[in-house]
């Protein structure tokens, strides 16, 4: 007994393997990798975008997680109603991180 199977379109899609070679799967246990001799004689490259995250990654691991005088403080202000937002802060702020991710997008 013999199903067919129609494609998205609804046209038959023929017979599986119709017209093509059938491959073998290799063992991958007994095969060595084609490229193992190219890289241990050239060694590792590190590029500048990657020294840049390390050191990125290394600053925000020496940053507190939560700076909780500077939470309380604001949360207190926005309790009273005097907490003002500085547009320039904010905008200063913006662009301290477009500065620094800008290496790694490389617009400068």
């Amino acid at each position: 007994m013999s199903s067919k199977i129609s494609g998205p379109d609804n046209r038959s899609t023929g017979p599986v393997g119709a017209g093509r070679a059938v491959g073998r799967v290799s063992d991958a246990t007994t095969t060595e990798p084609k490229t193992a001799d190219r890289e241990s004689s050239e060694g590792v490259h590190i590029t500048g975008t990657a020294r840049h995250l390390v050191e990125l990654e290394q600053r925000a691991k020496d940053m507190p997680a939560v700076d909780e005088a500077k939470v309380a403080a604001i949360s207190s202000a926005i309790e009273q109603g005097t907490y003002k937002v500085s547009a320039t802060k904010v905008a200063d702020g913006l662009m301290q991180i477009e500065q620094a991710l800008a290496p790694l997008t490389g617009k400068r």
